[in-house]
């Protein structure tokens, strides 16, 4: 009977003695006798011992970095420092040889700009292993806790006629022959000849028909790729990411805050409770990263310890007012160091204000509420004062904001008096102007952009290093 293999996230907990078949790449092989191997399944490589007398030279020979192996032997107590355990190897069996002389990832640090150009082996590092598990995690988390307050998972399209932001920047979706596109008489692109006989795009949100959701099955949220054509070449942006967007029937601004901050502690500690391994590691190499920078600008926290800030503090809910207040006073702002000056009421907040707020104000996580409603999305609760609407952002110590919501606004009149005035188009969104017809009901939701929580999670300083294949401004490789 064929021997089952056993991961090695299982061998390294186990300790008695017993025959075992493992499986995985080849990270270094010493003095032909000591093999790192790993197989994805931990941060931690298991020791496989040789003895090379008895092996052939042939195959000592293919053990080289990168190569994959079959390996049975005896998992025994280790002698040597930095492993519980190890395996004597009685037999080894190349599954995939890999050429030591061509192979980009040898056992020595490498940049993260170059690991990018190699994408599709970089989760093969120790510490893209870690980012892509903590990712996984995290996503796990999600649907935990939608599930377990009972939401429902709900799966808005990709391809879209709407533009949820009425930011504009999208991309097309078209099967037109571009060399030779169809024109009406007016000389414009003939759009019923299209796939879909009309524009389309790639969604940048699910909120809307998330929306349409809630006003039936009471709460939902949806989890999925969202795409901006946004010519941003900065660490924060990609052009294609994931989207968590919960609506929830019949629950006002002040909920609506509650579930963000519930939310968020949730899939932190579930990450803290079950990645402790690679988030260790992470944090190590983030303190050893920090290290190098000048005094002035280093963290004032390490990675788990600004992950137990998050847990720790409840989060400071202030009103867009007051804060423009605090930071129009504020030395940065009296002394000019700010690169957006706050001169007046009415300001859009940019990062560096929102990290003042929480690192230097109030020292812990801030959710600022009640925006002009003059730099907010159409579909935002117009409040009383008729300047300002139910919008509610949740901003983090080194990233700003994390999570932007609002109360969505429920009433026709004031829905539609909006749409007009930010020239949204009403034909395009009939069907979400029909939901405030039959049945309106107050109700709320946010989204929080997946891979701007997994950076934060794993202290990485760039977007494009939290996702498998990142899509930015020229670049679409692999």
């Amino acid at each position: 009977m064929n021997m089952k293999r056993t991961k090695v996230v299982d061998l390294i907990n186990t300790s008695t003695p017993t025959e075992v078949l493992v499986k995985g790449w080849v990270r270094t092989f010493r003095s032909n006798r000591f093999i790192a191997l790993n197989d994805g399944s931990s941060i931690e490589n298991i020791q496989c011992v040789v003895d090379f007398e008895t092996l052939e030279e042939s195959v000592l020979k293919k053990i080289t970095t990168g190569a994959a192996v079959s390996i049975n032997g005896t998992l025994v107590e280790s002698n040597g420092k930095g492993q519980k355990v190890e395996v004597q190897v009685s037999t080894i069996e190349i599954l995939g040889e890999s050429d030591p002389e061509k192979y980009p990832l040898q056992p020595k640090k490498h940049s993260l700009e170059f690991l990018r150009e190699i994408a599709h082996l970089r989760p093969r590092t120790n510490l893209f292993g870690a980012v892509m598990r903590v990712r996984h995690t995290l996503a796990y988390a999600v649907h935990s806790y939608f599930n377990e307050k009972g939401f429902f998972y709900y799966n808005a399209p990709i391809v879209t006629g709407s533009d949820a932001e009425g930011a504009g920047e999208m991309f097309q979706v078209t099967n037109l022959d571009l060399k030779n596109v169809p024109k009406t008489e007016e000389g414009k692109v003939d759009f019923s000849q299209d796939f879909f006989s009309k524009a389309t795009n790639l969604t940048v949100s699910g909120q809307l028909e998330a929306e349409t959701a809630a006003m039936a099955l009471g709460q939902v949220y949806t989890f999925g790729p969202t795409f901006r054509a946004e010519n941003s070449n900065t660490s924060r942006h990609l052009a294609e990411f994931w989207m968590i967007e919960p609506e929830m029937a019949f629950v006002e601004l002040a909920e609506n805050m509650d579930v963000a901050e519930e939310f968020i502690k949730y899939i932190i500690k579930y990450a803290l409770e079950h990645r402790k391994e690679d988030l260790e590691f992470l944090d190590k190499r983030l303190a050893d990263e920090e290290k190098t920078k000048p005094a002035k600008d280093r963290g004032d926290m390490g990675l788990i310890e600004k992950l137990n800030f998050i847990l720790e503090n409840n989060f400071k809910r202030v009103s867009y007012t007051e804060a423009i207040d605090i930071l129009k006073n504020s030395k940065p702002n009296k002394k000019k160091k700010f690169k957006y000056l706050i001169e007046e009421w009415g300001a859009d907040l940019q990062s560096e204000h929102e990290r003042f707020l929480v690192e230097k104000h109030f020292k812990c996580p801030v959710i600022l509420f009640d925006y002009p409603a003059k730099i907010k999305a159409f579909y935002m609760r117009l409040n009383d004062d008729g300047k300002t609407v139910r919008a509610m952002d949740v901003l983090f110590p080194g990233i700003g904001e994390i999570v932007g919501g609002s109360q969505r606004e429920e009433r026709l009149d004031v829905l539609m008096a909006k749409m007009e005035e930010l020239g949204v188009d009403k034909e395009e969104l009939w069907w979400y102007i029909d939901t405030r017809k039959f049945g309106t009901a107050p109700h709320s939701g946010f989204g929080l952009g997946f891979e701007r929580i997994i950076q934060f999670v794993t202290g990485m300083g760039n977007i494009r290093d939290v996702i498998p294949f990142p899509r930015t401004p020229q670049s679409a490789d692999f």
